[in-house]
């Protein structure tokens, strides 16, 4: 039974200021699992993430607090590169090492030229079918909760971009007593959002016909954040109780994600009010207004040859 003696519960964490946490996620653990321990860590349950990882995967989990989880509508949206393990010769219910073995044929002797075409095939604009075990939503409920449920589900392809699909290395699994040999690719993928890495496994080991599944996963980028800006959770838990958690300021975080726009302080003073401003060139949108102080005002688009704020982060 909890306590409810206020002695005896770990002391409250003050409370970090808003801004980006870039987490290296451990394996084994769930998005929501990392952000529950951001929450405490960061004194506020105003926490969210940036796109889920499966518990397998490890790697870039971009985590907002405070007023940043504002911006995280806009990373979620950005690209993904990944580092990936597919096992040729194995067919999964998941399409990964957590499903349940469907079929096993001897992928041994699959040629490297062969492999190489397949992944040419599944690079660039592409029609892709999700796994049925993913958190898609079909008439309101996951489809990993339908496939539990013993439902048959159909999901209809969508386009992806797959910028990057390289071989990094091949090697040959033995065969042993219970399983024919089967055949290890790494591979390095850069996509765009909604791409499913257990889809290419699948649908490249499919091409081949040997049938494929995704056996380790590692995100080491979303957008403007790599690998090397990320911290572990034992890293995060090291930092002193009494002192607000270190983040990525506001700033910061948009300048690594939007175009930036600085300002006059009579734009920025404009902003605040949820005034327009005169328009400027920019290669996309929405673009970041940053004031003379260095502080980020809003995000813009422009419309009308006026410049309009679309969130303002710095009220008047």
């Amino acid at each position: 039974m909890r306590s409810t003696d206020p002695a005896a519960r770990p002391p409250r964490r003050p409370t970090a200021a808003d801004g980006l946490v870039v987490v290296d996620k451990p394996a084994g653990w769930t998005s929501h699992d990392v952000v529950a321990r951001m929450r405490r860590l960061a004194g506020t349950r105003k926490v969210g993430h940036a796109g889920t990882l499966d518990p397998m995967a490890t790697g870039v989990l971009v985590l907002g607090v405070g007023r940043a989880t504002r911006l995280l509508t806009y990373v979620v949206g950005a690209d993904k590169e990944y580092t990936a393990t597919i096992r040729l010769g194995v067919r999964t219910t998941t399409d990964d090492a957590e499903g349940e073995l469907v079929a096993a044929v001897d992928a041994g002797s699959v040629a490297r030229e062969a492999v190489e075409a397949g992944v040419a095939a599944l690079t660039g604009q592409i029609q892709q079918v999700p796994s049925s075990v993913s958190a898609i939503k079909i008439d309101g409920q996951r489809a990993y909760a339908r496939v539990r449920a013993g439902e048959q589900v159909e999901i209809a392809a969508r386009p992806v971009t797959v910028s990057r699909f390289s071989l990094d290395a091949a090697r040959v699994v033995p065969a042993t007593a219970d399983a024919p040999a089967a055949l290890d690719l790494d591979v390095t993928v850069v996509c765009s959002s909604g791409t499913y890495i257990r889809a290419l496994a699948r649908d490249l080991g499919e091409s081949l016909g040997v049938g494929g599944h995704l056996t380790a996963l590692r995100r080491t980028r979303v957008g403007g954040y790599p690998i090397a800006a990320a911290r572990t959770l034992e890293q995060l838990e090291e930092w002193p109780a009494d002192v607000p958690l270190d983040v990525l300021p506001l700033a910061e975080a948009a300048r690594a994600t939007f175009p930036v726009r600085d300002l006059t302080g009579d734009e920025a003073r404009a902003l605040s009010y949820g005034k327009r401003i005169e328009a400027a060139p920019a290669e996309s949108e929405p673009v970041a207004a940053i004031s003379p102080e260095g502080e980020l005002v809003a995000l813009l688009e422009s419309r009308g040859g006026h410049a309009w704020p679309t969130l303002v982060f710095a009220p008047a």
